[in-house]
């Protein structure tokens, strides 16, 4: 490591990675420091970044606009089969870092950078999401991780540290509550009263969405328009991605919809407790659920269910820039080519309803389905073909009485 002079830095602007700059130039012979945020959504977090940066130390930063990137390519095909770790998680942190990491592997190969370096912990999974991407599109340069380094134990140990170093911390403090992620698609809890398992979550602590008592009395109405499986127009306006996420965060947060409190298992062998809001993001599984249902045959319908823990758990454990993972992505991309179609749902009070579906490649066919014989639907065709599929089901009962 005694060669390194340029270092690229995962940068939020928190407390871990406003330290690691001093401490960086401090264990490492004074390297420079390029600090790399990556804007997937994160708001008012990214204000005044770069004049903190500076002065803690940084020789250059980087704000990368990547939210659009980010919802259309990542967010949406992830979306497209319906990916959820552990049958809850929606994968809100897991999905950013990949890009997030590709973004600071650019600027470390545009500034010649030696290494990289983030301010994940030892204990979490996003230090292993963030070397996997650099281990896949520049395993070349070195890796530092001062969490897994320095003699810093504690929230505590790291304020004390930033004082010594007099680190502007903003609005950071030792009476900080929770530990939260947030970006376009979600916003994660953990920390605070959330770590006794006991505990109701405080109401106080939701950002993106309101407690469904406190939402309208009314049902809201929208309509979501699908081509190809991905999400074109809500309520019959044609939207870019970034913009129809943000609307249907909005309405979703106002009925109530998309919390989630979870017990999760960590990539790195505990549990974990965390809420999340994902208000659109909830929304629009619920509809593409209903699409996929409308448009696939059943085997198609069987392999996307069978594929998607799958893809979410490759997601989550930081394999983005896989062979596998891409090579599922075309796989599902092919099997979504004809869900294309507009689903009505109805939101109240933290419920999602369904209120109507339409596509010009529907399976459902109301003179098969209807209970009123039709053309091209012979009850007494059922005959041969209950002999057929129940064959093996007689000829086990016969051996099995003559035991």
């Amino acid at each position: 490591m005694e060669n390194i002079k340029k270092i690229a830095l995962a940068y939020s602007g928190g407390l871990d990675t406003s330290i690691i700059i001093p401490w960086l130039k401090e264990n490492f012979n004074n390297p420079e420091i390029v600090a790399v945020c990556v804007d997937v959504g994160q708001g008012e977090e990214t204000e005044n970044l770069e004049e903190r940066a500076i002065k803690s130390g940084a020789k250059k930063f980087y704000l990368v606009d990547k939210k659009k990137e980010f919802v259309e390519d990542y967010i949406f095909p992830m979306a497209m089969c319906g990916a959820l770790y552990e049958n809850k998680y929606m994968l809100g942190t897991s999905i950013a870092r990949p890009l997030q990491a590709k973004a600071q592997v650019e600027i470390a190969l545009k500034e010649k950078c030696d290494a990289l370096a983030h301010g994940c912990t030892g204990k979490g999974n996003d230090q292993v999401r963030f070397e996997l991407t650099y281990k896949a599109l520049a395993p070349h340069l070195k890796v530092i991780a001062p969490w897994r380094l320095w003699d810093i134990k504690s929230r505590e140990d790291a304020i004390a540290y930033a004082k010594k170093k007099n680190i502007d911390l903003g609005q950071i403090n030792e009476k900080k509550i929770y530990s939260r992620d947030r970006n376009i698609w979600h916003i994660s809890h953990e920390g605070g009263e959330l770590e006794d398992l006991s505990n109701r979550p405080n109401e106080e602590m939701f950002v993106l969405s309101r407690s469904p008592k406190d939402a309208p009395d009314k049902e809201t109405e929208i309509t979501i328009d699908f081509e190809k499986g991905i999400p074109v127009a809500l309520n019959n306006k044609k939207m870019d991605g970034v913009s129809l996420l943000l609307e249907l965060n909005r309405i979703g947060g106002e009925n109530g919809i998309g919390r989630a409190d979870i017990v999760e298992n960590r990539l790195v062998g505990m549990k974990s407790h965390g809420v999340y809001e994902t208000p659109g993001g909830t929304i629009l599984y619920a509809a593409l659920q209903e699409l996929r249902m409308l448009t696939l045959e059943k085997d198609s319908l069987k392999m996307i269910n069978n594929i998607s823990p799958l893809y979410a758990e490759m997601i989550y454990n930081g394999k983005y820039f896989t062979h596998l993972r891409k090579s599922l992505e075309i796989f599902i991309r092919e099997l979504m080519k004809y869900c294309t179609g507009s689903i009505k749902l109805v939101l109240y009070k933290g419920n999602i309803i369904v209120a109507g579906r339409k596509s010009e490649y529907s399976l459902y066919d109301a003179d098969i389905a209807s209970f009123t014989t039709g053309e091209n639907y012979s009850h007494k065709d059922s005959q041969g073909f209950i002999n057929l599929f129940g064959l093996q089901v007689g000829i086990e009962a016969k051996v099995h009485s003559k035991k």
